[in-house]
Protein backbone atom coordinates (compact mmCIF):
# COMPACT_ATOMS: atom_id res chain seq x y z
CA UNK A 1 0.00 0.00 0.00
CA UNK A 2 1.75 3.47 -0.48
CA UNK A 3 3.13 5.05 2.39
CA UNK A 4 1.06 6.66 4.61
CA UNK A 5 1.28 10.13 6.72
CA UNK A 6 3.01 9.91 9.11
CA UNK A 7 1.57 9.70 12.87
CA UNK A 8 2.18 11.51 15.82
CA UNK A 9 5.72 11.74 16.21
CA UNK A 10 7.39 10.13 19.59
CA UNK A 11 10.59 12.29 20.20
CA UNK A 12 10.23 12.66 23.80
CA UNK A 13 9.67 8.67 24.48
CA UNK A 14 12.31 8.40 22.10
CA UNK A 15 14.68 10.66 24.02
CA UNK A 16 14.18 9.10 26.99
CA UNK A 17 14.09 5.72 26.02
CA UNK A 18 17.40 6.41 24.64
CA UNK A 19 18.83 8.02 27.97
CA UNK A 20 17.57 5.92 30.02
CA UNK A 21 18.68 2.64 28.28
CA UNK A 22 22.06 3.69 27.01
CA UNK A 23 23.04 6.97 28.70
CA UNK A 24 25.97 8.94 27.02
CA UNK A 25 26.57 5.57 24.61
CA UNK A 26 24.10 6.73 22.36
CA UNK A 27 23.30 9.79 20.10
CA UNK A 28 20.00 11.94 19.66
CA UNK A 29 17.30 9.70 18.44
CA UNK A 30 16.00 11.92 14.89
CA UNK A 31 12.92 11.07 13.38
CA UNK A 32 13.68 8.70 10.05
CA UNK A 33 10.05 7.74 8.66
CA UNK A 34 6.89 7.08 10.14
CA UNK A 35 4.44 4.07 9.03
CA UNK A 36 0.63 3.02 9.78
CA UNK A 37 1.92 1.10 13.27
CA UNK A 38 5.65 2.46 14.11
CA UNK A 39 8.00 5.44 13.86
CA UNK A 40 11.58 5.15 13.66
CA UNK A 41 14.13 7.45 14.66
CA UNK A 42 17.97 7.28 13.52
CA UNK A 43 20.96 7.79 16.10
CA UNK A 44 24.29 5.69 16.44
CA UNK A 45 24.69 3.22 19.74
CA UNK A 46 28.87 2.95 20.24
CA UNK A 47 29.34 4.65 17.18
CA UNK A 48 27.37 2.57 15.06
CA UNK A 49 24.30 3.60 12.74
CA UNK A 50 21.27 1.75 14.15
CA UNK A 51 17.50 2.60 13.75
CA UNK A 52 15.12 2.67 16.47
CA UNK A 53 11.44 1.99 15.86
CA UNK A 54 8.61 2.45 18.13
CA UNK A 55 4.70 1.22 18.57
CA UNK A 56 2.28 -0.52 19.79
CA UNK A 57 3.20 -3.83 18.35
CA UNK A 58 5.79 -5.98 19.68
CA UNK A 59 5.02 -9.00 17.59
CA UNK A 60 6.05 -6.87 14.82
CA UNK A 61 9.19 -6.43 15.82
CA UNK A 62 9.63 -10.23 16.98
CA UNK A 63 8.98 -11.18 13.60
CA UNK A 64 11.17 -8.47 12.38
CA UNK A 65 13.98 -10.43 14.47
CA UNK A 66 12.65 -13.61 13.25
CA UNK A 67 13.32 -12.14 9.29
CA UNK A 68 16.73 -11.41 10.04
CA UNK A 69 17.33 -15.05 9.66
CA UNK A 70 16.63 -15.01 5.99
CA UNK A 71 18.43 -12.66 5.33
CA UNK A 72 20.47 -13.41 1.86
CA UNK A 73 22.38 -11.42 -0.84
CA UNK A 74 19.87 -11.26 -2.71
CA UNK A 75 17.29 -10.72 0.28
CA UNK A 76 18.91 -8.07 2.77
CA UNK A 77 17.01 -7.96 5.77
CA UNK A 78 18.77 -5.76 8.93
CA UNK A 79 19.36 -7.66 11.73
CA UNK A 80 17.64 -6.83 15.07
CA UNK A 81 20.12 -5.91 17.97
CA UNK A 82 17.67 -5.17 20.67
CA UNK A 83 14.04 -5.52 21.67
CA UNK A 84 12.26 -4.10 24.41
CA UNK A 85 9.02 -2.66 26.60
CA UNK A 86 9.78 1.09 27.87
CA UNK A 87 6.87 3.26 29.18
CA UNK A 88 4.22 0.58 27.97
CA UNK A 89 5.68 1.08 23.92
CA UNK A 90 7.61 -1.48 22.26
CA UNK A 91 10.74 -0.46 20.63
CA UNK A 92 13.35 -2.27 18.43
CA UNK A 93 16.74 -1.36 17.23
CA UNK A 94 17.98 -2.67 14.08
CA UNK A 95 21.46 -2.37 12.25
CA UNK A 96 21.00 0.75 9.46
CA UNK A 97 20.69 0.21 6.12
CA UNK A 98 20.81 2.62 3.89
CA UNK A 99 18.94 3.79 0.15
CA UNK A 100 15.99 5.26 -1.14
CA UNK A 101 12.46 4.01 -0.51
CA UNK A 102 11.09 2.14 -3.78
CA UNK A 103 8.03 4.72 -3.44
CA UNK A 104 10.14 7.40 -3.79
CA UNK A 105 12.14 6.59 -7.04
CA UNK A 106 11.51 8.13 -10.67
CA UNK A 107 10.55 5.14 -13.52
CA UNK A 108 14.52 5.12 -14.65
CA UNK A 109 15.53 3.90 -11.52
CA UNK A 110 12.29 1.71 -10.69
CA UNK A 111 13.15 -0.22 -14.19
CA UNK A 112 16.34 -0.37 -13.13
CA UNK A 113 16.47 -1.44 -9.95
CA UNK A 114 13.16 -4.14 -10.56
CA UNK A 115 15.44 -7.28 -11.63
CA UNK A 116 16.49 -7.18 -7.89
CA UNK A 117 13.24 -6.27 -6.45
CA UNK A 118 12.00 -9.74 -8.44
CA UNK A 119 14.75 -11.31 -7.19
CA UNK A 120 14.53 -10.53 -4.12
CA UNK A 121 10.89 -12.24 -4.12
CA UNK A 122 12.10 -15.02 -5.43
CA UNK A 123 14.64 -15.47 -2.58
CA UNK A 124 11.30 -14.67 -0.06
CA UNK A 125 9.36 -17.79 -1.65
CA UNK A 126 12.09 -19.93 -1.06
CA UNK A 127 12.92 -19.47 2.96
CA UNK A 128 12.73 -23.01 4.42
CA UNK A 129 9.42 -23.29 6.53
CA UNK A 130 10.63 -26.35 8.31
CA UNK A 131 9.43 -26.09 11.32
CA UNK A 132 6.28 -23.95 10.89
CA UNK A 133 2.24 -24.53 10.36
CA UNK A 134 -0.72 -23.19 8.68
CA UNK A 135 -1.66 -20.27 6.28
CA UNK A 136 -1.93 -16.66 6.38
CA UNK A 137 -0.48 -14.33 8.51
CA UNK A 138 1.86 -16.29 11.19
CA UNK A 139 2.85 -15.35 14.78
CA UNK A 140 6.69 -15.56 16.05
CA UNK A 141 5.89 -18.91 16.92
CA UNK A 142 5.82 -20.41 13.92
CA UNK A 143 2.34 -20.64 13.63
CA UNK A 144 -0.78 -19.65 11.36
CA UNK A 145 -4.18 -19.57 12.01
CA UNK A 146 -6.00 -21.27 9.17
CA UNK A 147 -6.07 -25.16 7.57
CA UNK A 148 -5.65 -24.12 3.69
CA UNK A 149 -4.92 -21.10 2.11
CA UNK A 150 -8.30 -20.70 0.48
CA UNK A 151 -9.68 -20.57 4.11
CA UNK A 152 -7.23 -17.65 4.73
CA UNK A 153 -7.67 -15.68 1.97
CA UNK A 154 -11.96 -15.75 2.30
CA UNK A 155 -11.39 -14.63 6.32
CA UNK A 156 -11.17 -11.52 5.05
CA UNK A 157 -14.60 -10.29 5.36
CA UNK A 158 -14.00 -10.86 9.48
CA UNK A 159 -12.54 -8.12 11.88
CA UNK A 160 -9.33 -8.48 13.54
CA UNK A 161 -8.22 -7.23 16.28
CA UNK A 162 -5.73 -4.53 13.98
CA UNK A 163 -8.88 -2.85 12.27
CA UNK A 164 -11.76 -3.64 14.97
CA UNK A 165 -15.43 -1.95 13.48
CA UNK A 166 -14.78 -1.45 10.19
CA UNK A 167 -17.98 -3.54 9.11
CA UNK A 168 -20.26 -1.35 10.69
CA UNK A 169 -18.84 1.74 9.75
CA UNK A 170 -18.76 0.57 6.40
CA UNK A 171 -22.43 -0.63 6.31
CA UNK A 172 -23.10 2.53 7.34
CA UNK A 173 -21.71 4.49 4.62
CA UNK A 174 -22.88 5.81 1.46
CA UNK A 175 -20.66 2.64 -0.31
CA UNK A 176 -22.12 -0.32 2.39
CA UNK A 177 -20.74 -3.79 2.57
CA UNK A 178 -22.18 -4.68 -1.20
CA UNK A 179 -18.40 -4.50 -2.94
CA UNK A 180 -17.23 -6.76 0.38
CA UNK A 181 -19.74 -9.03 -0.29
CA UNK A 182 -19.43 -9.53 -4.09
CA UNK A 183 -15.52 -9.69 -3.63
CA UNK A 184 -15.83 -12.50 -1.39
CA UNK A 185 -18.34 -14.41 -3.83
CA UNK A 186 -15.67 -13.86 -6.50
CA UNK A 187 -12.90 -15.42 -4.54
CA UNK A 188 -14.65 -18.30 -3.69
CA UNK A 189 -15.32 -19.67 -6.97
CA UNK A 190 -11.16 -18.98 -7.89
CA UNK A 191 -10.60 -21.25 -4.58
CA UNK A 192 -10.32 -24.25 -6.71
CA UNK A 193 -7.39 -22.97 -8.59
CA UNK A 194 -5.56 -21.87 -5.15
CA UNK A 195 -2.40 -24.17 -4.77
CA UNK A 196 -2.20 -26.10 -1.34
CA UNK A 197 1.95 -25.09 -1.54
CA UNK A 198 3.10 -23.10 1.88
CA UNK A 199 5.64 -20.50 0.91
CA UNK A 200 6.53 -17.53 2.67
CA UNK A 201 4.89 -14.16 1.92
CA UNK A 202 6.00 -10.56 2.47
CA UNK A 203 2.39 -8.98 2.11
CA UNK A 204 3.52 -5.40 2.38
CA UNK A 205 5.55 -4.31 -0.08
CA UNK A 206 5.90 -0.98 -1.10
CA UNK A 207 5.15 1.30 1.98
CA UNK A 208 8.75 1.92 1.78
CA UNK A 209 9.54 -0.88 3.30
CA UNK A 210 12.25 -2.17 0.52
CA UNK A 211 15.00 0.45 -0.05
CA UNK A 212 17.28 0.68 -3.12
CA UNK A 213 20.46 2.18 -4.42
CA UNK A 214 21.82 2.22 -7.52
CA UNK A 215 19.79 -0.61 -8.80
CA UNK A 216 20.22 -2.74 -6.29
CA UNK A 217 17.41 -3.93 -3.35
CA UNK A 218 19.58 -3.11 -0.02
CA UNK A 219 17.18 -3.80 2.18
CA UNK A 220 13.55 -5.75 2.85
CA UNK A 221 11.99 -4.26 5.80
CA UNK A 222 8.76 -4.83 8.57
CA UNK A 223 7.41 -8.43 8.03
CA UNK A 224 4.57 -7.99 10.60
CA UNK A 225 1.95 -8.48 7.30
CA UNK A 226 4.22 -11.66 6.81
CA UNK A 227 1.75 -14.50 5.78
CA UNK A 228 2.41 -18.19 4.96
CA UNK A 229 0.72 -19.71 1.33
CA UNK A 230 1.14 -18.50 -2.21
CA UNK A 231 4.17 -16.54 -2.88
CA UNK A 232 2.35 -15.53 -6.31
CA UNK A 233 0.66 -12.95 -3.70
CA UNK A 234 3.71 -10.53 -3.21
CA UNK A 235 3.60 -9.77 -7.21
CA UNK A 236 -0.40 -9.56 -7.29
CA UNK A 237 0.85 -6.71 -4.91
CA UNK A 238 2.75 -4.90 -6.79
CA UNK A 239 0.26 -5.41 -9.67
CA UNK A 240 -2.56 -4.02 -7.56
CA UNK A 241 -0.82 -1.02 -6.35
CA UNK A 242 1.59 -0.15 -9.37
CA UNK A 243 -1.64 2.24 -11.07
CA UNK A 244 -1.14 4.52 -7.40
CA UNK A 245 2.16 5.69 -8.34
CA UNK A 246 1.52 7.49 -11.17
CA UNK A 247 5.29 8.57 -12.26
CA UNK A 248 5.56 5.06 -12.74
CA UNK A 249 2.93 4.96 -15.82
CA UNK A 250 5.61 4.07 -18.33
CA UNK A 251 6.20 1.16 -16.14
CA UNK A 252 4.17 -2.48 -17.50
CA UNK A 253 4.49 -4.20 -14.42
CA UNK A 254 2.69 -7.37 -15.50
CA UNK A 255 4.65 -7.38 -18.72
CA UNK A 256 7.47 -6.93 -16.23
CA UNK A 257 6.63 -9.94 -14.15
CA UNK A 258 5.70 -12.20 -17.14
CA UNK A 259 8.99 -11.51 -18.51
CA UNK A 260 10.98 -12.63 -15.44
CA UNK A 261 8.62 -15.43 -15.02
CA UNK A 262 9.11 -16.73 -18.56
CA UNK A 263 12.79 -16.07 -18.47
CA UNK A 264 12.87 -18.53 -15.12
CA UNK A 265 11.09 -20.59 -15.31
CA UNK A 266 7.54 -22.22 -16.73
CA UNK A 267 4.53 -20.26 -16.14
CA UNK A 268 2.72 -20.76 -12.82
CA UNK A 269 -0.05 -23.15 -13.14
CA UNK A 270 -3.43 -21.32 -13.10
CA UNK A 271 -1.43 -18.06 -13.07
CA UNK A 272 -4.67 -15.71 -13.85
CA UNK A 273 -6.86 -17.02 -11.85
CA UNK A 274 -4.22 -17.16 -8.93
CA UNK A 275 -3.53 -13.28 -9.60
CA UNK A 276 -6.79 -12.46 -9.83
CA UNK A 277 -7.71 -13.72 -6.12
CA UNK A 278 -5.09 -12.20 -5.03
CA UNK A 279 -5.83 -8.26 -6.37
CA UNK A 280 -9.47 -9.29 -4.80
CA UNK A 281 -8.00 -9.97 -1.88
CA UNK A 282 -5.67 -7.28 -1.60
CA UNK A 283 -8.51 -4.75 -2.52
CA UNK A 284 -10.49 -6.15 0.13
CA UNK A 285 -8.12 -5.75 2.60
CA UNK A 286 -7.28 -2.17 1.55
CA UNK A 287 -10.99 -1.12 1.97
CA UNK A 288 -11.10 -2.52 5.18
CA UNK A 289 -7.98 -0.62 6.84
CA UNK A 290 -9.00 2.32 5.12
CA UNK A 291 -12.13 2.23 6.11
CA UNK A 292 -10.96 1.93 9.48
CA UNK A 293 -9.20 5.02 9.06
CA UNK A 294 -12.02 6.80 8.27
CA UNK A 295 -10.06 7.62 4.54
CA UNK A 296 -13.34 7.19 2.56
CA UNK A 297 -12.05 8.30 -0.65
CA UNK A 298 -9.64 5.89 -0.90
CA UNK A 299 -12.37 2.90 0.60
CA UNK A 300 -14.08 4.50 -2.20
CA UNK A 301 -11.21 3.67 -4.74
CA UNK A 302 -10.70 0.51 -3.98
CA UNK A 303 -14.15 -0.74 -3.54
CA UNK A 304 -14.44 0.55 -7.24
CA UNK A 305 -11.44 -2.05 -8.18
CA UNK A 306 -13.04 -4.96 -6.36
CA UNK A 307 -16.02 -4.53 -8.27
CA UNK A 308 -14.38 -4.32 -11.65
CA UNK A 309 -12.72 -7.09 -10.78
CA UNK A 310 -15.94 -9.23 -9.41
CA UNK A 311 -17.29 -8.13 -13.02
CA UNK A 312 -14.42 -9.54 -15.57
CA UNK A 313 -12.69 -12.95 -15.72
CA UNK A 314 -9.16 -13.15 -14.73
CA UNK A 315 -6.94 -11.66 -17.54
CA UNK A 316 -9.32 -9.17 -18.48
CA UNK A 317 -8.50 -6.48 -16.56
CA UNK A 318 -5.06 -5.44 -15.82
CA UNK A 319 -4.66 -2.91 -13.50
CA UNK A 320 -1.22 -0.77 -14.34
CA UNK A 321 -2.02 -0.49 -17.90
CA UNK A 322 0.74 2.45 -18.92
Amino acid sequence: MPAEHAPAPLPDLARRLVRTTFGARATEPLPLAAGAWSQAFELTIDSVEVVLRIGAHGTDFAKDEIAAGFARPNLPVPPVLARGVFDASHYAISARAHGAGFDDLPAADVALTLPSLLTALDAIGRVDLAGTAGYGIWTPDGRAPYGSWAAALLAIGTETGRVPGWRAALADSAIGLGPVEAGLAKLATLAPYLPDERRMIHGDLLSRNVLAADGTVTAVLDWGNALYGDHLYDAAWLIYWWPWYPQWRAIDIYAELLAYWHATGPLPTHLRERLHAYLIHIGLDALAYCTFQRRWDEVRRNADIVVALTTCAPGEVVLNRP
